[in-house]
């Protein structure tokens, strides 16, 4: 038998015994999933992805359209974590995204519109990013904003859809006054030479309406205080929140005669 017959046979045996080691050798290679983002397109030059990350524009990957994965991931830079409400839009989408902030089975149940036949957002991030817009609610004179924390992502409203145009119906009659710092509601509608009306107080503790007659600058918070509904004063110690509103979701402690060194009171007087 030739040297080159010898070879092919010695090659033949090997194939024979070891078949398992070459046909299993790639059986345990596998391929990582490409990441593949959706992003913000409001912002001029801060861009946030769906996965709670936020970047400029220069740094977003081209192909995957992916934030870098460095920085804080659900970053909440800028934001009041109180009222929920943010300076960015951006940040405020990130912060949102967080799953401890916002739950998707809630999510996916808020309207994209008031309207009762508007749909519902189908992910947290349609959520985040539809609900950091700024919309009418958050403008004063068409052009201004009541304050720099616009982009508010909320699940509920305060007023709980109240419609404003019933609520203005029922205080007819009524004079809605903003109060001197430190004083009840009694007194502010004493020195007009009217009385405080006690049963109009719970149309006035909602941030919708707050809003339309203080500046609620930063923020409107739920809190608990006979003085409330109320703003707090710009010169308040700065853990009051200064210049936030202040509204109370126990109902029993709403009164005329309550009062708070670092608070106006908004009150109804007749």
């Amino acid at each position: 038998m030739s040297t080159f017959s010898l070879f092919l046979a010695l090659l033949q045996l090997v194939g024979f015994l070891f078949p398992l080691r070459v046909s299993a050798i790639r059986k345990d290679i596998g391929f990582l999933e490409e990441r593949s983002c959706r992003t913000t397109v409001q912002g001029r030059y801060l861009i946030s992805d769906d996965e709670g990350n936020v970047c400029d524009a220069l740094s977003l990957d081209s192909r995957t359209r992916c934030c870098p994965w460095k920085g804080e991931r659900f970053s909440c830079h800028g934001c009041n974590l109180l009222s929920q409400c943010c300076s960015s839009y951006e940040f405020c989408v990130s912060c949102c995204l967080n799953p401890n902030r916002t739950l998707l089975e809630k999510a996916v149940k808020i309207k994209v519109a008031k309207p009762a036949t508007a749909g519902t957002y189908r992910s947290v991030f349609d959520f985040c990013a539809g609900r950091c817009r700024h919309n009418s609610e958050s403008v004063v004179h068409e052009n201004a904003y009541h304050s720099k924390f616009h982009h508010c992502f909320s699940l509920t409203s305060n007023a709980s859809g109240a419609n404003l145009t019933q609520i203005e119906t029922r205080l007819l009659g009524i004079d809605v006054i903003v109060g001197s710092q430190g004083d009840s509601c009694d007194a502010v509608c004493k020195s007009r030479g009217q009385l405080c009306v006690m049963n109009k107080l719970s149309l006035l503790n909602q941030c919708d309406v707050m809003q339309r007659y203080m500046t609620c600058k930063g923020s409107c918070l739920a809190s608990a205080g006979a003085d409330q509904p109320a703003e707090v004063v710009e010169d308040a110690p700065r853990d009051l929140y200064p210049g936030a509103c202040l509204y109370t979701r126990t109902q029993s402690m709403l009164s005329c005669d309550g009062s708070h060194q670092y608070t106006r009171r908004l009150c109804p007087c007749a």
